[in-house]
């Protein structure tokens, strides 16, 4: 694969517009027409997202940058950042981080769900299906940018990187010429994530009567992580803690799959009664939901009226 050479799309006087920022708006806007349309569906005001958006999307782009700086940049330099403060909030030099953006930007959303009241469950659930479809849109920003790659690959969709888009020691370009191509790391969490869009949508179809609301923020929060916890094993760009192949997002990544997996389980788990049976025995039954216990409750009182009834007739 050969990435575009200039990843400037055009300039507008002295303004230079990016492929990067193009995708980025693009995936914004994505995401947040897909959470609105399913906040609507779910009986709440679509117009909402678009309103707490700013709101949230300022905090993440704070919280993706300083993740940037002071976690992932230490390969790249973290002393220069502190040794020129200034640095630290030009963007647009060095890169930010998503999950800065998921930590900043999701206590924003939650001060601003709680400060206007609005029901928690179903509007993450709309901001799962949006984050994992604009996470999916902006990888193909990392594609122009020609980063997030992996090691050297002999695979037929490996990556060209030109000299300067290197990484030491890549940037060698006596051991690693141009003909040398990398894994294309970006590719691969962008078809994940596409395929987890696709499959929330199918779960919602397929199961939504069974589905409680927040859920598919759950299914959301072990899908895309655990994707990304095997991708980190090859970045070339990342801290690794020393003396082992982990880094801080492995350690991330695992919390979020573990915590969703738990808590998934937890609100479907077969939850069990006592029942007395006709021997004085009890057995566990399970429960499934309130409509049918109330039926069973009717079946039960009918059937004693029944029986009462008819050991009365008896005895006459």
């Amino acid at each position: 694969m050969y990435p575009p050479v200039n990843p400037i799309l055009f300039h507008l006087g002295p303004l230079s517009v990016h492929w990067y920022g193009l995708t980025m708006t693009t995936a914004i806007f994505v995401g947040a027409l897909v959470a609105s349309n399913y906040v609507s569906r779910r009986g709440q005001d679509g117009n909402t997202i678009w309103d707490m958006l700013l709101w949230v999307l300022i905090p993440g782009i704070i919280g993706a940058r300083l993740y940037y700086v002071f976690i992932q940049s230490p390969r790249s330099g973290l002393g220069d950042y502190l040794a020129h403060p200034i640095k630290i909030v030009e963007v647009w030099n060095g890169g930010i981080h998503i999950y800065g953006a998921f930590i900043f930007g999701g206590l924003a959303l939650i001060l601003y769900l709680r400060t206007h009241k609005l029901p928690f469950p179903v509007y993450f659930d709309g901001i799962g299906l949006g984050l994992i479809i604009g996470q999916a849109i902006g990888r193909i920003g990392n594609f122009i940018n020609q980063e997030l790659y992996g090691p050297p690959t002999t695979l037929p969709w490996g990556l060209r990187i030109d000299a300067q888009h290197r990484l030491p020691p890549y940037n060698d370009m006596l051991k690693y010429p141009d003909g040398v191509r990398f894994q294309p790391l970006f590719l691969y969490e962008m078809l994940w994530d596409a395929l987890g869009f696709a499959l929330l949508l199918w779960i919602e179809r397929r199961f939504g009567k069974r589905l409680r609301d927040g859920d598919l923020f759950l299914l959301f929060l072990i899908w895309s992580p655990l994707g990304r916890f095997f991708i980190e094993f090859l970045r070339t760009d990342s801290w690794f803690f020393p003396g082992t192949p982990f880094n801080l997002v492995h350690l991330l990544t695992a919390i979020a799959v573990l915590g969703a997996s738990i808590a998934l389980y937890l609100r479907h788990r077969p939850k069990t009664t006592a029942t007395n049976a006709t021997g004085g025995s009890t057995s566990a039954t399970p429960i499934t939901s309130s409509a049918e216990d109330e039926q069973q409750e009717e079946m039960v009182a009918h059937d004693t009226s029944t029986t009462g009834t008819v050991g009365i007739e008896g005895q006459s």
